[in-house]
């Protein structure tokens, strides 16, 4: 399995991470046992890197890992946690809460789901705009210090809050939504991020689904399925957007990649600083992913991609614009 080192003070991981959120939320229904097979396969793979959230099923997914690596060494693999989004029972956002002492309190909950004594990277999944980042990234420093988390990571935040961020502890990453259809964090974040030494973990490379050749719209979407209320899925957006799928479809076969391999590798390419996650529930879909790692692009093939999927071709936003209002990163 390749490497690469999270910015300058971040750990070093697989060069592919599994982010492990459809397992249990946001996509509609999952089934457990593949779940469980899947994430076994990413490590006996070398995937190192394994991404949750504390509201991702509200805790189901952090003790859905817990089950999975009961019988993985620890030091196998790195654990990386975002915190802080707050959800009614009806699975409803209510906002985010970053103060210190929630910040110390989600930790405790997280360590005593995932059954560990510390967590790899820890993150706010937001920026809380009721509590200064300097606050928040103090409370996981002081974390830090105690020994129950590694490395201070940030999440969907912009170029100034990364910099306040990172005056206060060394960040190991960001981790923001980055696809070929998605590439906001190209004009300000991305230059930020290596003057400071921060790699990024690069969440939606296959855009939740869309772009990964396997999305069609005739697919039945669940009511509880993120892609039931995304702007690029809906209406006149869908379509343009599998035109893109459909052009890319064609440069990846000509390199003999499928369509998913192509974004994957498109992204890896990008630099070395940067480290797609891939949402992948079945191993199927993860060894296809994996093949992404054997693919060396060249420039030519890089672009053969971008004539296909051009910078800011796609249609719609990626998330409705009451979330895309509370994301620092889009300011």
């Amino acid at each position: 399995m390749q490497q690469r080192q999270l910015g300058r003070t971040g750990p070093t991981v697989s060069a592919l991470g599994l982010g492990c959120m459809g397992m249990s939320a946001l996509y509609g229904p999952a089934d457990r046992g593949e779940s469980l097979a899947t994430i076994h396969a990413a490590v006996d793979a070398g995937i190192t890197l394994l991404d949750t959230g504390d509201f991702y099923g509200m805790g189901h997914n952090e003790l859905l890992i817990a089950e999975a690596l009961r019988e993985v060494p620890r030091e196998k693999v790195r654990i990386s946690v975002k915190f802080g989004a707050q959800r009614g029972p009806d699975g409803a956002w209510l906002g985010y809460d970053a103060r210190p002492a929630a910040v110390k309190t989600a930790l405790a909950y997280t360590l005593q789901r995932l059954g560990t004594d510390h967590v790899d990277i820890y993150r706010p999944a937001r920026l809380d705009p009721a509590v200064p980042i300097e606050e928040t990234v103090g409370a996981i420093a002081d974390l830090v210090t105690a020994g129950w988390v590694r490395h201070i990571g940030l999440s969907e935040v912009g170029a100034a809050t990364i910099r306040r961020a990172a005056a206060v502890h060394p960040i190991s990453d960001l981790q923001i939504e980055y696809s070929l259809i998605s590439r906001g964090l190209e004009e300000t974040i991305l230059p930020v991020l290596r003057e400071l030494g921060i790699g990024v973990t690069a969440y939606g490379v296959l855009s939740r689904g869309l772009i990964s050749g396997h999305w069609s719209k005739e697919a039945p979407t669940a009511a509880n399925d993120f892609r039931a209320h995304s702007p690029r899925f809906q209406g006149d957006n869908v379509d343009r957007n599998l035109a893109l799928v459909a052009a890319l479809r064609q440069v990846a076969q000509a390199r003999g990649l499928t369509v998913a391999q192509a974004a994957i590798a498109w992204v890896a390419a990008q630099g070395t600083d940067i480290v797609p996650l891939v949402g992948a529930r079945r191993r199927d879909r993860l060894a296809e992913a994996l093949g992404s790692l054997d693919v060396a692009l060249t420039g030519d093939d890089l672009a053969a991609i971008e004539r296909a999927v051009p910078k800011g071709a796609a249609a719609g936003t990626r998330y409705s614009p009451e979330q895309m209002a509370v994301l620092d990163s889009e300011r």
